[in-house]
């Protein structure tokens, strides 16, 4: 995958806390009711409308990204790649403001983390995109890595120096972004990462401190690992301070495997569909949310590769529904 300086992967979310057992009941609609229970706040992504970086042949501009935002039924979103919005802090305020948009966060994807030559780049990725995040007032933001060179090798694991450097920068991206912006730090595990499936997920979190760094766990890229992002959540809600929202075509990642397909062209098969087609059970996992008390922000990610320009609003629209019907929030 090609590197950037910030996509749109963070979102406000509270810690987990107690699930305080509350009525919740499906109305005739099919819609679930929740009596009392503080629901996840659900934010959308550039990424649902194909922006992944800057200078992609035929984006949708961005004030247009910005109105279908709010078209779609959606009242927050993430940065997207640095520079695709407006990256004046006055300018961009002023345009969310406008719209009744907030700005949740951001994740930084730019160098390989396992490797200590990549940590000026991605040091100034976080400087750059946590002043503007912090001046825009959001809380967080999201550290991941670009694909293993090793992603064809399902044997490859990273040595204990490899996994020292990659902890090492973790810890040091988390640092910044605490120290000098105030803001929370989350660890994004990602497909074709060194830190992919729940082993190496639960690697990182064992030799991470709880207080600095926590996860961003995305649903899609924890099913395209062979995890099942619901039963995680259940076991390690502690650490999880936020999610995006993809699913998985179980047909086309059966094929990305058996052929080994990187996951920049799975993305260009089609490979994350829409939150109601795949396998990620997004009712369990609704129930999983309201049973560990998670209330905070949750971001949809449709990981669209350079749509149609009329493609993502109607799928937004659907998306917006879908997971309220399903009583994810």
């Amino acid at each position: 995958m090609m590197g950037y300086d910030g996509t749109a992967f963070v979102g406000k979310v509270a810690m987990a806390r107690p699930f305080d057992g509350k009525e919740t009941r499906r109305t005739q609609s099919g819609e679930l009711e929740r009596k009392g229970i503080a629901m996840v706040k659900i934010g959308i992504a550039p990424d649902s409308w194909g922006i992944w970086f800057v200078g992609q042949p035929n984006q949708v501009p961005w004030c247009r990204f910005l109105d279908e935002v709010v078209e779609s039924g959606y009242d927050a979103i993430e940065l997207g790649p640095l520079g695709y919005l407006p990256t004046d802090a006055k300018i961009l305020g002023r345009e969310l403001d406008g719209r009744g948009l907030s700005m949740v966060g951001a994740t930084v994807l730019n160098g390989h983390i396992d490797d200590s030559a990549h940590w000026p780049a991605i040091e100034d990725s976080v400087l750059r995109t946590g002043e503007l995040l912090a001046t825009l007032g959001a809380d967080y933001l999201v550290l991941s890595e670009l694909a293993s060179e090793h992603y064809f090798d399902p044997t490859f694991k990273l040595d204990d120096e490899g996994w020292r450097r990659l902890i090492e920068t973790t810890n040091k991206a988390a640092r910044v972004t605490r120290d000098r912006f105030g803001l929370q730090f989350a660890f994004h595990p990602h497909c074709d990462g060194h830190v992919e499936t729940q082993e190496q997920i639960e690697q990182l979190l064992d030799q991470t401190e709880p207080g600095l760094v926590s996860l961003c766990l995305d649903t899609g890229h924890h099913a395209y690992a062979a995890g099942d992002p619901v039963a995680f959540i259940r076991k390690h809600h502690e650490r999880i301070i936020y999610l995006h929202l993809k699913d998985v075509d179980e047909q086309k990642l059966k094929q990305v495997k058996a052929q080994r397909i990187p996951m920049v062209q799975a993305c260009q098969m089609g490979v994350f569909c829409e939150q109601n087609d795949g396998v990620v059970d997004f009712e369990s996992l609704g129930q999983v949310l309201r049973d560990v008390g998670f209330d905070g922000w949750a971001t949809v990610e449709q990981g669209l590769f350079e749509p149609p320009h009329d493609y993502p609003l109607p799928v937004a629209k659907r998306t917006r529904e879908y997971l309220r019907k399903s009583g994810v929030g």
